[in-house]
């Protein structure tokens, strides 16, 4: 049953009465001096509905409120707590230098001549032979 407001003029008061609805605009006795009161429009109004099992503020604009921000889809999968990954999205891995990617490649290099030798000299190659700075 729906929460209705009245207004009782001769004691000048507002009251509230669980009524049916076909019964709304029928007066309602007044808790105080129990004469008739007379519906009115609610002073105070908030609107719910219930989208997924959570309570949703009408509009709906269909996102949802994480710590206070807005998102656009629920938490899935593990996260972290009071983390959400619309919100605390994951640094990216930081770019190699050119100086950085200059080594690898000099790195790559030595390798490819260190292979080179050891098939011309008839070893087989195996990554635990290979010197520890060249892997």
């Amino acid at each position: 049953m729906p929460l209705y407001e009245y207004y009782c003029e001769s004691c000048d008061g507002i009251f509230e009465a669980l009524r049916p609805m076909r019964e709304a605009s029928d007066p309602v006795p007044c808790p105080v001096c129990d004469r008739d009161g007379r519906r009115i429009m609610p002073t105070s109004f908030a609107a719910f509905t219930f989208r997924e099992g959570y309570a949703r503020r009408l509009p709906d604009k269909g996102t949802y409120w994480h710590l206070g921000k807005e998102v656009k889809s629920r938490i899935r999968g593990p996260a972290r707590p009071f983390e959400h990954p619309e919100i605390n999205k994951p640094k990216p891995p930081p770019r190699k230098s050119k100086g950085d990617r200059e080594v690898e490649r000099e790195k790559q290099h030595l390798r490819g001549k260190e292979m080179q030798k050891m098939r011309a000299s008839g070893v087989r190659p195996s990554k635990a032979r290979l010197p520890k700075s060249l892997k």
